[in-house]
């Protein structure tokens, strides 16, 4: 699948500030006061700014509303209410600790919780596609909420427990890997599937089906090298876990953990990117790619 960057940013943004806000608002003590309003302005500016950016992947952005319509039957759609609902209750929630001094423990839980569900939703928007075998898989759900809870580990200060999860989050992300190339080798899908014709027996394709791109050979069947793969995800292991755990557990400094969290947000970045270049539509099938 075509990397789009603004998916890139949306997946990537938005997973950390929905974990930072679950961390928030089920996390015991809560911030107060002044500690408290940076925390959050960071949360909301991650998780917020991350959905805006997904809009800039739509033909028509002005009916973006139109999304809220389809809650039975979409996760997009699903994905925006849980959204709306978990920022207004972490808004109200962040209010009473910030001016009030007051902690409004029902609203941190909830709006925690919906944090968490709103990472889920925008997980299944990819793991319903059966027609993307890598995504239609047990990772897809379980590492978009792994990347969310470790990064609202890191940018909430949690460092011992960063420290635990960052080593568990690579050993996931090497077993997802090599498990999705397994779950992909394995779909029954090729050429005659593709056109309707494997039924008569073994099918080749004499020629492509047209001589130039159109939108599916452009956003459904982009190829990335394997050696080019390779390389991106030893850069994904090294830059989101190894060198970020290891700076943790240096004696601590702020300077320190602010630089594993840019490298962090870093090897999250890339791999998003590897997330949608390795993915391969069936559609691909057809074009004998």
């Amino acid at each position: 699948m075509h990397p789009a960057p603004s998916i890139i940013l949306f997946t990537t943004l938005s997973g950390l500030g929905f974990g930072m806000l679950a961390f928030l608002g089920l996390d015991v003590p809560a911030p107060r006061g002044w500690t408290a309003f940076w925390f959050f302005l960071i949360a909301f500016a991650l998780a917020v700014g991350g959905l805006l950016s997904s809009t800039f992947h739509l033909g028509h952005p002005e009916r973006a509303l139109k999304a809220f319509t389809q809650w039975r039957s979409s996760w997009l759609s699903r994905e925006a209410w849980l959204a709306v609902a978990s920022l207004v209750l972490m808004g109200l929630y962040a209010i009473g600790l910030v001016f009030f001094d007051t902690r409004l423990r029902i609203f941190g839980i909830a709006g925690g919780l919906l944090s968490l569900g709103t990472v889920f939703a925008t997980s299944m928007i990819y793991t319903q596609m059966r027609t993307v075998p890598r995504w239609n898989h047990w990772a897809t759900p379980i590492l978009f909420l792994a990347y969310a809870i470790v990064g609202g580990a890191l940018l909430t200060g949690r460092v011992e427990l960063a420290r635990a999860l960052l080593p568990l989050l690579l050993l996931l992300q090497v077993f997802a890997w090599i498990d999705q190339d397994r779950h992909e080798r394995e779909d029954p899908s090729n050429i005659g599937t593709a056109t309707g014709l494997g039924a008569r027996g073994s099918v080749r394709a004499f020629e492509a089906p047209h001589t130039g791109e159109n939108y599916l050979t452009k956003e459904m069947v982009f190829r990335v090298a394997r050696k080019h793969s390779a390389v991106l995800k030893v850069i994904t292991l090294a830059l989101g876990m190894l060198i970020p755990a290891f700076l943790l557990f240096l004696p601590f400094h702020h300077a320190l953990a602010a630089v594993a969290v840019l490298l962090h947000l870093a090897g999250v970045l890339v791999q998003r990117w590897l997330f949608f270049a390795e993915a391969r539509h069936v559609v691909s099938f057809y074009y004998g790619r």
